[in-house]
């Protein structure tokens, strides 16, 4: 672990300055108050005492009469001008060519990392940097909503903990089989939870990996129990040959997993924290899915009839990804196939 460095206090500054009045040593400040020598040597220096500048030079300041000039009062506001003081000018200034030219772009539904690679000299974080360094305002406002995502605030691009809690005695999707990663049969999905208005609401997400053909659930809340309940409606009239594998991320509302796994006869595996591409076709269609269910929307007033229809919406429309086919035809006509051959080998036999 790294070591933290705290700002010299108001009281350490007293400190020196009463012991360095005193004709104490450098290292008897440090050592009284728990520091390094070289940063009570650093603090004088910048702050006027010329003592501190070596054995010759205290040889000269004392005869001269001049042991110490070290002022706490003016150390520390010097201090507190330099933390506010910016280190660099910024290289996007409100008044700059270049300030005009991103928001030109953003006004043309650029991203920064598209208005970056164009422009040159400016990286797409300098961009989002200069936006919500901005004080809030209008002008502000109507910046951010440019963005993709139009959020008012930047999230952190690393959050540390999983603050959702830890899922516990599950498969990896490092184990995932590879009839499940190679997309080759139908029967193996991924799902996830579309939250509603103040995370009050929710609609199960399940998508195959092989044909894209959706499903959606209505759940009773964000529990783990809504999950379980939802979940298994959802797969209660799918073939068992369908009934594969399912790929989610590590939410909390799967802790009944187990749970699910043997209501269905799927074998669940979850993919890494904060790895959304190891699900990308689910968070592909999640996206798909809000243009029906807007984010903010109270999700409990769909009923399962209305979900129904919005995903076979979704099932009917061509995808270029299938050549064009839509997902219902893909999937249906892949389980037909199935199906005639397992009667034909039933009659073979």
């Amino acid at each position: 672990m790294g070591k933290h460095y705290e700002q010299l206090s108001a009281e350490e500054r007293a400190v020196i300055m009463v012991m360095r009045g005193a004709g104490s040593s450098v290292r008897a400040v440090a050592e009284q108050l728990g520091r390094s020598a070289s940063t009570i040597s650093r603090e004088l220096r910048r702050n006027g005492d010329r003592s501190a500048s070596g054995r010759s030079a205290l040889s000269k300041a004392r005869k001269a009469g001049d042991i110490c000039c070290y002022d706490a009062t003016r150390a520390g506001d010097r201090a507190r001008r330099l933390r506010l003081k910016p280190r660099r000018l910024r290289k996007l200034c409100r008044s700059s060519l270049l300030w005009q030219q991103v928001v030109e772009r953003l006004h043309w539904q650029w991203s920064p990392e598209q208005i970056a690679a164009t422009l040159g000299g400016v990286s797409h974080e300098t961009i989002y940097s200069a936006i919500y360094a901005m004080p809030r305002g209008a002008l502000r406002r109507e910046l951010t909503m440019l963005l993709r995502q139009g959020r008012a605030r930047r999230r952190p691009r690393s959050r540390g903990e999983d603050r959702r809690g830890r899922m516990h005695d599950f498969l990896s999707i490092h184990i995932r089989p590879p009839a499940a990663n190679d997309r080759l049969l139908p029967g193996h999905w991924e799902g996830d939870f579309i939250k509603g208005a103040g995370n009050h609401s929710a609609v199960g997400t399940l998508v195959d990996r092989y044909s894209l053909f959706v499903m959606l659930a209505k759940m009773d809340g964000c529990s783990a129990t809504a999950a379980l309940t939802g979940f298994s409606t959802a797969f209660a009239p799918l073939d068992p040959a369908l009934k594969q594998t399912l790929t989610y991320d590590q939410g909390k509302e799967m802790a009944l997993h187990r749970r699910l796994a043997e209501s269905t006869g799927l074998a669940i595996y979850f993919a890494d924290p904060h790895s959304p591409w190891q699900r990308g076709i689910n968070e592909n269609t999640n996206g798909l899915l809000r243009q029906y269910l807007p984010k903010g929307t109270e999700l409990s007033q769909y009923s399962q009839r209305d979900l129904d229809q919005i995903a076979w919406s979704l099932n009917t429309r061509p995808r270029k990804s299938l050549g064009f086919k839509t997902p219902a035809e893909v999937f249906f006509t892949r389980c037909f196939d199935r199906t005639a051959k397992s009667t034909n080998v039933a009659l073979d036999f």
